[in-house]
């Protein structure tokens, strides 16, 4: 007997494939989706794509992920929406990185599996600290600019 699958995942199954493989090229197994056509327009595009993929992770928060997952799938979406935004470049990278096909997979081998289950903390933590190091490497890199500029 098969197991019974959670409703969310069906339902982002669907938004999961609209987002990001919809399409195929012709002659080619390359997919992509409205992820990568809406992210044509510089700016907006990019912002209404992270708007929709959030939609997951606001109902999967609603519904008592756990934060682990959730830290996971978010790293997916903030990746997607920064590379994303480099013009051209970001709109290839969505049709080979698919964040929503990734976020898809993590939310099945959570309700499927019990996988990727406790605290965030295992992933916000170290993701500080490496901000906290590209701060202080722009802040190096800008003193030590205006120093070159003013001597």
């Amino acid at each position: 007997m098969k197991k019974k699958e959670h409703p969310s995942i069906r339902n982002f199954e669907r938004l999961a494939k609209l987002m990001d493989s919809q399409f195929r090229i012709p002659g080619t197994n390359i997919r992509f989706g409205f992820d990568s056509i809406i992210g044509l327009v510089p700016g907006a595009g990019d912002i209404t794509s992270f708007i929709i993929s959030g939609f997951m992770l606001l109902t999967l928060a609603k519904n008592g992920a756990s934060g682990f997952l959730l830290a996971r799938m978010s790293m997916n979406l903030i990746i997607d929406a920064a590379i994303g935004s480099i013009p051209l470049l970001g709109d290839l990278f969505d049709v080979v990185f698919k964040a929503n096909q990734r976020n898809l997979k993590l939310m099945r081998e959570h309700y499927s599996e019990g996988r990727h289950n406790g605290s965030s903390m295992k992933i916000i933590i170290p993701l500080l600290v490496l901000l906290l190091v590209i701060i202080g490497f722009i802040i190096c890199l800008i003193y030590k600019l205006i120093s070159w500029l003013l001597f």
